[in-house]
């Protein structure tokens, strides 16, 4: 906020317009916004050429959520005065909250021209640059703005952020403790210190982070994101209310009016994801997105995440009758555009993963919005109608747990692209650091799965069954680290953890050969890692958990003809384990019964997975054309 006249009292002024303008700080001051804005329009009424009346007004008009003003009278500053450094900061502020990152990009520079030092402009340019993806430009302003000022928590959560995507996390985490030692209350920055923590297997803390994690998403306003709770032992009403809280800064009113049904037109299916390349999520769907019935069903990609020029998004851009990149549009014009395609059912792939944008949800460009796959668990109020799940992974039970009206499908909730290559050779035990002869267990799971309870469990199932090793999937060096110092600690040498180093898909199915079990994670279970081990032809040993993301396994092994290794208790895991390992006979059993079901149960049955999703879209959309309300149902 400009201050001309900061110690003239209002009532003393002779000059009208500052007058109006100190009245317009006072009341801004005792938070009277809309009498605020009021005096700075008198103000500007009596002085249209001073620029102070127009950069205040638009810090108020900003404040009140109407940025499109703001943004006007801003732009208005700078051509009364194209130097005014706050304006070209608050400029680009308004900007970055309408997603128009680059934009605002320019200002802070503009503004960094005239002020190098300024830490709010450092941080925030930091921060859009970290958005996007322009990691390594944003670390190098975010450590100046933390060079100027160490206790800024802002500033040091923003240069966290950059550094755990440049893959440092241990500079990350550092980050982080120093925003909440310097704000306490900093919600967000315990949440990702405390997911870091996970991702280094430091459990070093008993928990304490995850109980402050868990007791900060009850209190705070927004809270912290539900992803953080995903890995934790939180309950599904913990769940449910901090997906309520973290979607209040998303909130907004819809301003669409959508088509009337027809009854004869194909119902119009958008996907909306940030995953539409090389990710776990395209290797689950990508079969699905070919095979629609065009005949009933047209379908759009609403894409915004990197094209990163392989053949799986190149097989994704044909797989669409439409595929539109809205990687630069903001929340408000993405909705927009997915509205004037006329889409029917709104079908989001990210929830609150990485690089989610649950703001074009909140527009409503949808008639019928689904929250489905990538997020295992509810967004809380006002972005889906429905959530797709099954009988294992969401029953009818938890719908008190789920703002969204549950939608079981038939056998298991999870596409599978039965395209999938193996590659034809495994390259040995020898080559992997794997014994000839033991027994190797295995958890390709990435590193925040894992857990202290469920690896004790893993060091007594190595304790008890002599000459046998436990096989994870490489990730960074201080989780090794911390995961050799706990197996020590447990008692077991170092050299019974072998480390996988990451390959392409296709070598790393083939490699799945090698192990005899696959070893699954709580209260996070294995989810595509599960479903490639399956097809691969590894058996999964899992253990049932509360929520959504623990329950995924066990839907897998039911779907695949093979419920006896879907476990009740740690208990009863830990000593299946150890009996797989003892009685060879039964290992063989089940692997033979795997083979068998393969190819011939619903698991990797994509013609009728698709199928039954597609009578799931029809009921939705026959539901919202007879004018009823969203509602829970089965599909049979």
């Amino acid at each position: 906020m400009d201050r001309p006249h900061p110690r003239q009292p209002v009532e003393l002024s002779a000059d009208p317009f500052t007058a109006a303008f100190n009245r317009g700080l006072a009341l801004k001051s005792q938070g009277r916004l809309d009498e605020a804005a009021a005096a700075y329009r008198q103000a500007i009424a009596l002085g249209p050429d001073q620029p102070a009346a127009y950069n205040n007004l638009a810090v108020i008009l900003a404040a009140q959520g109407k940025t499109a003003d703001a943004i006007a009278h801003y732009q208005h500053v700078l051509k009364l005065a194209p130097d005014h450094r706050s304006a070209h900061g608050n400029l680009g502020l308004a900007l970055k909250s309408q997603g128009r990152l680059a934009e605002a990009v320019s200002c802070y520079r503009r503004a960094l021209d005239m002020d190098p030092d300024d830490i709010g402009v450092l941080n925030n340019l930091g921060a859009a640059l970290q958005e996007l993806a322009r990691t390594d430009e944003a670390i190098v302003h975010l450590r100046r703005a933390v060079e100027l000022a160490p206790d800024h928590p802002q500033a040091l959560y923003n240069l966290g952020n950059a550094l755990s995507d440049a893959g440092n996390l241990d500079e990350a985490i550092a980050c982080y403790a120093r925003a909440v030692a310097a704000k306490p209350s900093f919600a967000l920055a315990r949440g990702r210190w405390a997911h870091l923590m996970r991702h280094a297997c430091d459990w070093s803390d008993d928990g304490e982070q995850e109980a402050a994690v868990l007791a900060q998403s009850r209190e705070a306003d927004i809270g912290i994101s539900p992803f953080g709770l995903v890995a934790t032992p939180a309950s599904l009403q913990d769940i449910r209310m901090c997906a309520e809280r973290w979607g209040r800064q998303y909130r907004q009113k819809s301003v669409f009016v959508h088509r009337p049904p027809t009854g004869s037109d194909k119902i119009r299916i958008g996907y909306l994801s940030a995953d539409l390349h090389r990710h776990a999520t395209a290797f689950l769907m990508a079969e699905l997105f070919e095979r629609h019935d065009r005949a009933r069903f047209e379908t759009h990609a609403f894409s915004y995440g990197p094209d990163d020029g392989s053949d799986m998004r190149k097989r994704l851009t044909r797989a669409f009758d439409r595929f539109i990149d809205i990687r630069a549009a903001s929340p408000g014009q993405a909705a927009r555009v997915i509205h004037d395609f006329k889409i029917d059912i709104l079908v989001d792939l990210k929830g609150y993963t990485q690089h989610a944008r649950p703001g074009i949800l909140a527009f409503r460009p949808a008639p019928v919005q689904v929250n489905y796959l990538g997020y295992p668990g509810t967004m809380g109020g006002g972005f889906a109608d429905y959530i797709i799940g099954d009988r294992w992974v969401t029953p009818m039970a938890h719908q008190p747990y789920y703002s969204e009206k549950i939608v079981q499908l038939p056998d298991c909730y999870q596409p599978n692209d039965s395209r999938r290559a193996i590659a034809p050779d495994d390259p040995g035990r020898q080559a992997c650091g794997l014994p000839p002869d033991g027994f190797v267990y295995c958890c390709f799971n990435q590193s925040y799965k894992l857990s202290r309870p469920v690896f004790r469990r893993w060091m007594n199932i190595l304790r008890a069954t002599p000459g046998s090793v436990l096989w994870l999937l490489e990730n960074t060096p201080a989780a090794t680290a911390n995961l050799l110092r706990e197996a020590q600690a447990c008692a077991i040498a170092p050299e019974r953890l072998v480390f996988a180093p990451r390959l392409p898909l296709d070598q790393h199915l083939a490699r799945h050969r090698l192990a005899d079990l696959f070893l699954d994670t709580l209260p996070c279970n294995a989810h595509t890692t599960a479903s490639d081990a399956l097809w691969a032809g590894l058996p999964v040993l899992t253990c049932t958990g509360e929520a959504f993301a623990g329950r995924v396994a066990t839907s897998l092994l039911h779907a695949i003809g093979l419920p006896r290794l879907a476990t009740a208790s740690l208990d009863e895991y830990e000593d299946l384990a150890k009996a797989l390992a003892a009685r060879p006979d039964l290992l063989a059993d089940i692997r033979r019964q795997l083979a068998e079901n393969r190819l011939s149960h619903p698991l990797f049955d994509i013609a009728r997975f698709t199928a039954n999703l597609e009578k799931a879209y029809g009921e939705m959309w026959r539901r919202w054309c007879d004018g009823r309300a969203a509602d829970s149902f089965v599909v049979d």
